[in-house]
């Protein structure tokens, strides 16, 4: 009986380490909560199933392997669950997980781009300047950390990356934690304006935080049965920061993921509400994760014509492509990915456009480049400087979709601007971020091919031996052989003293690179 009742104690002692450690939702539908009542019962099973006598013999207790038998009974059955709800029965249910409206238009749903309200700065970008605002702090900087998460967010009109700051290791909190953290930064994703706001009553409950403030574990004390999703820090109209953690149902046991709502944390009080998820505020921007939203469309394009023509015929089934980014609309923050065949051709069928705060999803069916296909145009117009592109901003430029991208040294500073034609990553046009976006966009619309300084151009002196010319849609290019029979291109709007060049005269030339009709940037008169 002593016995018995030691590995009882002993058991609940590990379980309340284990639970306190890991925090599992106490909820039927989490993975995690079967696998901490598997590790509790094994660690019952370890401590009993072993009875060591006088003449060192070991005797298994036969009621403890019967009970091993029924755990691997329940797992059986888990496990039949999941199959019968899995998409192999339930195609059309998966299917269904997004409801994504097809009947659309591009060009009446997406203004045209307004450029002074572009969100030109990335994520990365917003860090760089978040940190160097922290390195001026100095009462602050010893203290605390500023956190990765940048969500963004469409605050007073404005859009802006915002931030809270962590505490820097464990010892900084014990000698903070009363006060909390002291603010959070802000970055203007337009004119890249950083800012640290500081608070009159300091955050508390913050992932960095330990025991009972840690954000996680209060939040699993206060809601034991909820599973949440991925946090996001954001501001209501007022600049008060909170929490915003969505809430989430399953089928089965970590299958069909769902938001069922969101809890709303003032990180300051610890006040909190959870809202299901039709009556989630306004000022909110983020509540579903962009994971969870191309998961569902995988879905929406895998199963329409069930499981098995997924796998073998897979006729009209398509999916995401690899990357996502953000539009901001009428307050609210959109998810923008690709959508392409299943065969990956580097072409698009079309994008998706999804509410982060509703979900409401809508398709347009706009075929042209994938991402990644206009991401290496815009880097080759330039390949000998090595600059890297951004993932692209979708948006409306004169009346059709256009790609926006920023090229980065190595440093990760904007050195360029490049804009693709999504239904022609052919035409790409790029040009030196100092002369602004404007500029850069006027030069795409006016049907530049690349506007860069003389530096950044490889050069050549050429010997023409014959030049012809050809209107393409509306725009006269001429076609130069030179002395070697190599190839060249260039456009009436490049030089405007094209028409008077003949063969026979020499021309010193600006290119990004050679190809078989190597495109010429810039004729340069000596």
């Amino acid at each position: 009986m002593k016995k018995n009742i030691i590995r009882i104690v002993l058991t609940v002692v590990i379980a309340f380490l284990v639970f306190y450690i890991t925090l599992p939702a106490i909820n039927i539908h989490s993975l995690g909560f079967w696998a901490f009542l598997f590790f509790i019962f094994f660690v019952f099973w370890i401590t009993g199933i072993l009875d060591f006598h006088v003449n060192n013999r070991i005797r298994v207790d036969k009621k403890m392997f019967y009970a091993l038998l029924g755990v691997g009974g329940v797992f059986l059955i888990l496990m039949i669950i999941n199959i019968i709800n899995s998409p192999i029965f339930n195609a059309k249910s998966y299917y269904k997980r997004i409801s994504i409206e097809e009947d659309t238009n591009f060009l009446e749903d997406v203004k045209q781009v307004n450029f002074d309200s572009l969100p030109l700065l990335d994520k990365e970008s917003s860090q760089k300047l978040g940190d160097r605002v922290m390195g001026g702090m100095k009462e602050l900087v010893s203290q605390f950390e500023v956190s990765d998460l940048y969500t963004q967010i469409n605050y007073k009109n404005e859009i802006v990356r915002v931030t809270p700051l962590e505490y820097a290791n464990a010892l900084k909190w014990f000698t903070n934690h009363k006060e909390g953290t002291k603010g959070y930064i802000t970055v203007n994703s337009v004119d890249g304006e950083a800012k640290l706001v500081k608070l009159e009553k300091g955050m508390k409950y913050i992932p960095s935080a330990l025991f009972n403030e840690n954000l996680y574990r209060y939040l699993r004390f206060k809601y034991p049965t909820e599973i949440f999703g991925q946090e996001n820090f954001e501001l209501d109209n007022e600049g008060n920061p909170y929490w915003i953690i969505p809430t989430i149902k399953y089928t089965g046991i970590g299958l069909k993921r769902e938001i069922s709502g969101a809890i709303i944390l003032n990180p300051a009080t610890g006040k909190s509400k959870k809202y299901d998820v039709s009556d989630i505020p306004t000022w909110v921007d983020h509540v579903y994760s962009p994971n969870l939203i191309i998961e569902q469309v995988d879905d929406w394009g895998q199963y329409k014509n069930g499981f098995f023509n997924s796998i073998f015929s897979q006729k009209n089934v398509v999916s995401t492509t690899e990357g996502y980014n953000y539009l901001l609309m009428d307050d609210d923050v959109y998810l923008y990915t690709g959508i392409t065949s299943v065969n990956n051709d580097e072409s698009n069928l079309g994008f998706i456009l999804t509410n982060m705060r509703t979900k409401e999803t809508k398709f347009y069916e706009v075929p042209g480049a994938e991402e990644y296909s206009a991401m290496d145009s815009a880097e080759g117009a330039v390949q000998q400087m090595k600059y890297k592109s951004t993932f692209p901003l979708l948006i409306n430029l004169n009346n059709k979709p256009t790609y926006l991208m920023s090229l980065k040294d190595n440093a990760g500073l904007v050195k360029m601007y490049a804009f693709v034609d999504v239904a022609d990553y052919q035409k790409v046009v790029v040009t030196d971020s100092s002369k602004g976006i404007k500029k850069a966009a006027e030069n795409y619309l006016n049907g530049s091919l690349v506007e860069v300084d003389e530096s950044t151009l490889q050069t050549k002196e050429i010997k023409i031996k014959t030049i012809e010319n050809y209107v393409i849609e509306g725009t006269t290019y001429f076609y130069i052989t030179d002395d070697d029979n190599k190839k060249y291109k260039v456009s009436i709007k490049t030089d405007e003293n094209l028409p008077f060049i003949n063969p026979g005269d020499k021309l010193k030339i600006g290119y990004s690179k050679e190809n078989n009709i190597t495109e010429i940037s810039k004729i340069i008169y000596k």
